[in-house]
């Protein structure tokens, strides 16, 4: 389970908040979050990042390392040109625009209060019927299937094509991941 960073996130989300422009979703090549961050923070491109103190174990010892709470995904908050410049930094696999800027700005908030609330958030899949998964951990892992419903627990169902056929089990949410 990710403790949570504090590290004033916020503040980040709140200085980020307060320049004048639009939220956009930068989609970043694999891993390069935290150096697309820094890069705009040199450049004077207000961002938000947020961060999971996760605890890994190399060579036998426990550390704890600052990873990204949504992989691939770091909030630039300015003019299209300002994303524009993230992008030519060649750690940028896409930009998204954000229509409902309220919501994003909700919600990015929303997250901001709860990192710098302490509580303990986990990674969640953004599981919706008829979503195909893949299980990550545990007895199941590498089964796929199709979540069935978003009631107290997610009804997977494990199809045959060929016999037209299918079967299903209840699987907790937080050991899947989403098969693009």
């Amino acid at each position: 389970m990710p403790e949570l960073c504090v590290c004033d996130a916020l503040a980040a989300y709140e200085a980020a908040a307060a320049v004048e422009g639009r939220w956009h979703l930068i989609h970043t090549r694999s891993r390069q979050e935290k150096a697309l961050s820094e890069t705009l923070s040199a450049q004077g491109i207000a961002y938000f990042l947020p961060l999971a103190n996760i605890a890994r174990s190399y060579a036998g010892r426990r550390v704890h390392v600052e990873l990204p709470l949504f992989p691939g995904y770091v909030f630039v908050k300015g003019s299209l040109e300002q994303a524009y410049v993230a992008d030519r930094t060649k750690r940028v696999a896409g930009i998204i625009q954000v229509v409902d800027q309220e919501k994003i700005s909700r919600e990015l908030r929303n997250l901001a209060v709860a990192l710098a609330s302490r509580v303990q958030l986990d990674p969640y899949p953004f599981l919706r019927v008829g979503v195909k998964v893949s299980v990550r951990c545990g007895p199941l892992a590498g089964l796929e299937g199709i979540i069935e419903s978003r009631n107290r627990r997610d009804r997977l169902i494990l199809q045959v094509d060929v016999l037209g056929q299918a079967t299903s089990l209840e699987i907790d949410g937080a050991i899947l991941d989403v098969i693009e």
